[in-house]
């Protein structure tokens, strides 16, 4: 019996260890996964997801979410909503319906009210601290840019019926221009999974990771009997190298794979820490490290200082 289960940064450990065990049930498909995704969003300290996210321009938290369901292809997603609890579930709720699966903003929070989603303020005091920082910040420096805060959650999962599934949720950049979707909720570029075939999420820098579709480019690689261990870094330098000579530069951009047999992939353009478990091994955290030419990546477990200052930097003051 097979089943696997992937996500975006360090944030998605706990969740993941939480819900791995549902896939070796015979439960709905992506319902660890929606869970899972659950548990980041309520986590108040994660400041690029969910309550706690970090808000917009006019401290605003504006939220995205996508699921699909790869072996049905049906897809769910909103933009651009506001005090939504937990985005991912309207998401996962849209993927059912067949029309009307894509919300953006007052339409969607409309939408979620009739069906009688959970409504909460979403901006924390934590946040508010941070937007003044950033505002403190910029006006003492005004060549400084406001743009911080990329790491959407996004995870990948295999199940025991062969069901992959793919769901990303983020408050998307900080201090954005109110109304700013990235790639989170874009089919093809965010998320895209085919249980015939596998399943890729994305994170990083969203304006440059929707101009190469990349998590479907992942997955038609991988119908082409590409191996996932190797094909997702070289999906992400190859893009990254034709950034570079269009733009002179590429954002951060990150993408974790699962194949339709459970193996995982991972491709990286910067530092990136992920989150992997399945039939062979527990749920584990990684660091990914690229080389300068983006030919070859250094995969190790973090070290217990790494760790530590992780938590540390999550849940420090703000001065």
């Amino acid at each position: 019996m097979k089943y696997a289960m992937i996500g975006t940064w360090r944030m998605a450990y706990e969740a993941i260890a939480n819900n791995i065990d549902q896939l070796k049930q015979s439960t709905a498909p992506g319902a660890a996964l929606v869970q899972a995704i659950v548990e980041v969003e309520n986590y108040p300290y994660f400041k690029s997801v969910g309550y706690g996210g970090l808000p917009n321009q006019e401290c605003e938290v504006e939220l995205d979410a996508a699921f699909m369901n790869g072996s049905t292809l049906a897809i769910g997603a909103i933009g651009g909503v506001k005090n939504i609890k937990n985005p991912i579930k309207l998401a996962h709720h849209l993927s059912q319906e067949k029309f009307n699966s894509f919300l953006v903003a007052a339409g969607a929070e409309k939408y979620a009210q009739q069906q009688g989603f959970e409504f909460t303020n979403m901006l924390t005091k934590r946040a508010q601290q941070h937007y003044q920082k950033k505002l403190d910040l910029l006006r003492s420096d005004p060549t400084l840019s406001p743009y911080d805060g990329h790491d959407t959650v996004g995870m990948v999962s295999l199940d025991s019926q062969n069901n992959l599934c793919v769901g990303t949720s983020t408050s998307g950049l900080f201090m954005k221009k109110p109304g700013r979707v990235g790639d989170s909720p874009v089919m093809g570029s965010g998320f895209y999974a085919d249980s015939e075939v596998g399943g890729a999420v994305a994170t990083g820098l969203g304006e440059d990771i929707y101009k190469g579709c990349l998590s479907f480019l992942v997955v038609e690689k991988l119908r082409q009997n590409f191996d996932v261990k190797t094909v997702v870094q070289e999906v992400v330098k190859e893009f990254n190298d034709k950034l570079i000579q269009k733009y002179g530069k590429c954002g951060p951009i990150s993408i974790v794979a699962l194949d339709k047999n459970g193996e995982y992939g991972v491709g990286t353009n910067c530092e990136f820490s992920f989150v992997v478990g399945n039939h062979n091994q527990v749920t584990t955290i990684y660091l990914a490290q690229p080389n300068e030419d983006l030919t070859k990546l250094t995969i190790t477990k973090p070290s217990p200082k790494w760790l530590a200052d992780y938590d540390r930097a999550r849940k420090e003051p703000i001065k």
